[in-house]
């Protein structure tokens, strides 16, 4: 895996925070976590789509952060367990790595290097 690869993988950790910062942030300290972590999770994504494809790059981004997201929500702030949930975000994910699978490392769209 190239490191513009990485950079979405540690973007989507990152968009796992500031999603849940929005839902449970109470005070200056947690408001500001989750300003820094918006702030990182998106120029790591910029990052990445100025040698990636922005579409892919995007897809990947939001389908890992929603995955993360949803899992941590179960695991840490006592959201119900649902199989159901647990099959969709399986699909999502089995959606994101063929999205990763099929994109070329190094090729923009458009065709551009």
């Amino acid at each position: 895996m190239n490191k513009e690869w990485m950079k979405v993988i540690i973007a989507a950790f990152f968009e796992v925070f500031w999603v849940i910062g929005l839902k449970h942030a109470q005070d200056f300290w947690t408001w500001a976590g989750t300003v820094v972590a918006i702030y990182i999770s998106f120029y790591l994504m910029i990052m990445a789509g100025r040698k990636l494809p922005v579409g892919t790059v995007y897809a990947v981004f939001v389908g890992l952060g929603t995955a993360g997201t949803v899992f941590s929500e179960i695991v840490f702030f006592g959201e119900p367990f649902g199989l159901e949930k647990v099959i969709l975000i399986l699909i999502l994910l089995a959606g994101v790595v063929g999205l990763k699978l099929v994109t070329p490392d190094n090729v923009r769209e458009g065709g551009e290097s």
